[in-house]
């Protein structure tokens, strides 16, 4: 019997080496309309605002999307946390608002993303954008 579990895994390691070295998946696609199933605090791992003009928020498995506001949502850049209204939908995309210190933003789309610049790739883009219009 021992034998025969040791004849077996023999035989599946090579499965499990072109398993591993077979093709890597493609990169997701960005900027297409997405959504995220029953938002909530399992689903949704982080988030940051885009001062208030929109927000990133990223999944559980770690894809990132944005959502554009409608709006100004005056409170987002400094909250320390946000809900999402989905209408009884049950996914979090362009028909769902944002809600921040009890403000209602609504999105006008929630497309994937890659993740948010940081602080200092945003101080360059201010500047570059300053210096565009001068």
């Amino acid at each position: 019997m021992k034998n025969l579990a040791l004849s077996l895994a023999a035989m599946l390691l090579p499965l499990s080496a072109a398993a591993a070295t077979g093709p890597a998946a493609e990169p997701r696609a960005l900027g297409v309309e997405s959504s995220i199933v029953f938002p909530s605090d399992s689903s949704i791992r982080n988030w940051q605002a885009d001062r208030d003009r929109g927000i990133w928020i990223q999944d559980r498995r770690g894809d990132w999307y944005y959502g554009g506001f409608a709006g100004i949502c005056r409170d987002a850049d400094f909250a320390q946390a946000i809900g999402v209204e989905t209408r009884g939908a049950g996914r979090l995309d362009k028909f769902s608002s944002i809600i921040v210190r009890g403000e209602r933003c609504q999105l006008t789309s929630f497309v994937s993303s890659a993740a948010p610049p940081s602080k200092a790739e945003r101080k360059a883009a201010r500047e570059a954008g300053k210096a565009a219009q001068n």
